[in-house]
């Protein structure tokens, strides 16, 4: 089991930057992939930018050279580097680890509760 908790969000004006940090409790040995997805109000949960144990990153088209994902080798915490933040970014930020069970050969999924961006115009 993996416990993640978000922290950061805020308001923010066009144009500023913040910084989201996911703690990671539990079994952070076996985390592999971990990310950051948003979801705004009347929309589906979208990837942000994911990051791999190698420190490989991805990003969405729309926060491509705006966002930084980041994360240490003891894979806590996570950090996601938001510049030039637009009113199109407000949303809801989850933080998201993708463990492996290697005995069992099965892989799970773990999610924060969220933290709010909101970004006025």
């Amino acid at each position: 089991q993996v416990q993640l908790v978000e922290s950061g969000g805020g308001l923010v004006q066009t144009g500023g930057s913040l910084r989201l940090s996911c703690a990671a409790s539990g079994a952070i040995f076996s985390i592999r992939t971990m990310g950051w997805y948003r979801q705004g109000l009347g929309t589906q949960r979208e990837l942000v930018a994911t990051i791999t144990t190698g420190g490989s990153p991805n990003y969405a088209d729309s926060v491509k050279g705006r966002f930084t994902i980041s994360r240490d080798n003891a894979n806590n915490p996570m950090y996601l580097h938001m510049n030039s933040l637009k009113p199109e970014d407000t949303a809801v930020y989850y933080c998201y680890a993708e463990t492996v069970v290697v005995a069992l050969n099965k892989r799970f999924e773990y999610w924060g509760p969220g933290t709010q961006v909101t970004v006025s115009s």
